[in-house]
């Protein structure tokens, strides 16, 4: 049974429609309008073998905060549903991801209780037209939106697009390994027998 998810997101900032299906190949189709963003989100689709239907259109002529936050809002929404009760699902996954002279490292634990830690130094503030600050608010835009608890740290790197690259890898394998079903677990991986 595949786990997937299909809506939209409109405020008066954006609008936005997405296929998520946990699931898949990697195979990604997304146009956010933020070039750098839809490179990132095709890593985290390809490494985290999900595939990734996702149109935005925001206010890029403000910035690019709020199409990156509400895609964020989306993405975890998606996968919070597409979970649905979470029965027989690892729930636990830590990775490390090298890009090139960078590490990144992302450790998740899909608990319901929604949490960022973020620590992560950028050398610069933007990659190209991308100010780099907007990669944290990705992260918890998704980590409070699908009910995760997610620890992201750069280990080191010079590159700020290699930095971020890892990053968003390693969020999707993480997801990857979380999200797999083992046949060991009945019910839900918690002793309180709910997530």
């Amino acid at each position: 049974m595949k786990r997937g998810f299909e809506g939209s997101r409109k405020t008066n900032e954006t609008e936005i429609k997405m296929k998520l299906q946990v699931d898949g190949e990697g195979e990604a189709l997304i146009d956010t309008g933020i070039a750098f963003f839809d490179h990132m989100l095709h890593q985290f689709s390809k490494h985290g073998l999900m595939d990734l239907s996702l149109q935005a259109k925001g206010d890029l002529e403000v910035d690019f905060h709020h199409t990156v936050e509400d895609v964020g809002i989306l993405l975890g929404e998606g996968l919070k549903q597409a979970l649905g009760d979470k029965s027989a699902i690892k729930r636990y996954a830590t990775v490390y991801t090298p890009m090139d002279e960078a590490l990144g490292m992302v450790a998740i634990d899909i608990s319901g209780r929604s949490y960022l830690h973020f620590d992560v130094i950028f050398r610069g503030e933007r990659t190209g037209n991308f100010e780099v600050q907007l990669v944290e608010e990705f992260f918890r835009a998704f980590a409070f939106n699908s009910g995760i608890t997610l620890h992201v740290k750069s280990l080191y790197g010079n590159n700020d697009h290699h930095i971020i690259e890892a990053l968003f890898k390693s969020l999707g394998r993480a997801i990857d390994e979380a999200t797999q079903l083992d046949p060991r677990i009945k019910g839900v991986r918690s002793t309180k027998g709910s997530l």
